[in-house]
């Protein structure tokens, strides 16, 4: 099964819903980072909301940057999206293991701690970049996220987002997103609150193959959800390359460059979203300090 978004609308078109299974994205996170379990749902839930995010980014040049950084043994994860979305990531610590929490579940808020924060950077073509700062409340992420959408763009929103994993990698991973337009009603919004209580997990509900549309039905206990776009592939793909690298090495300071041209006569460049090496011999280093001098 192919990974997918789709936006609907519920309650003629006074409620907003996104929903998203991310599965083989997640699996193909976990098997480029060689993430643990608890590390493969944190970074998951982060990959997920990272791909809604992104997608719902106007054009193909706006760049989303998410950095979540909290007081546990994860340390930071940092997520990029384009609105294709095209997303990618890396974990300070992918081998962090830690017991099942009190409920039996693999423990995302020990792992990522209850303080620190969610930094969310749009590069949507203006002058500045869009920063949004939110502190964590819980590191469990859907709940951080449903306050960084409250505290920093004003929007009321039921966010919700999981990962299954098993002994094989991710069964399934997906989430979604509920925002109510200003006619919404207070019935209507109840109404959702009870429906997403009922539902349960996300994660649960797409490993028992249920179509994101029959999730949103659930979720806002509308029968007449409308779909308004479906045809969106969110994708785990890195852009780099020996230019971006080489780029990259052009912005170091001369000395640096010589000292590694004279004493290791090499340089190996290691990408951190997808663990790819880039190998660089003495004479390309040569040529990238000889360009340099030139500007």
């Amino acid at each position: 099964m192919q990974d997918k978004i789709i936006k609907l609308l519920a309650y003629e078109g006074k409620i907003s819903v996104i929903c998203a299974d991310t599965t083989e994205l997640v699996e193909k996170a976990r098997k480029t980072h060689d993430l643990s379990p608890v590390a493969t749902a944190a970074f998951g839930r982060l990959l997920t909301i990272t791909a809604i995010m992104g997608n719902e980014m106007k054009s193909e040049k706006n760049k989303l940057t998410i950095q979540m950084k909290g007081n546990g043994p994860l340390g930071t994860m940092l997520t990029t999206a384009d609105n294709f979305p095209r997303v990618k990531g890396y974990v300070t610590n992918p081998i962090v293991d830690l017991p099942l929490n009190d409920m039996g579940k693999l423990d995302v808020g020990g792992a990522i701690g209850n303080a620190g924060f969610i930094n969310v950077i749009k590069d949507i073509g203006l002058k500045e970049p869009y920063v949004g700062i939110c502190p964590l409340i819980s590191g469990e992420i859907a709940e951080d996220f449903a306050e960084y959408f409250a505290k920093s763009e004003q929007k009321n929103t039921a966010v919700a987002l999981g990962v299954l994993v098993d002994k094989n990698g991710v069964k399934s991973a997906g989430g979604y997103i509920i925002t109510p337009m200003p006619d919404a009603t207070e019935e209507e919004i109840s109404k959702i609150e009870q429906s997403i209580f009922k539902a349960g997990a996300i994660s649960k509900m797409l490993d028992q193959n249920l179509s994101l549309v029959e999730i949103a039905k659930k979720v806002t206990g509308d029968e007449n959800v409308k779909i308004i776009e479906e045809n969106i592939t969110p994708i785990y793909e890195c852009d780099c390359s020996k230019d971006h690298m080489a780029e990259g090495l052009a912005t170091l300071d001369k000395n640096v460059l010589k000292e590694m041209i004279e004493e290791d006569k090499k340089a190996e460049l290691l990408c951190h979203f997808c663990n790819k090496k880039y190998d660089f011999n003495k004479e390309e280093l040569e040529n990238i300090l000889k360009e340099k001098d030139k500007n």
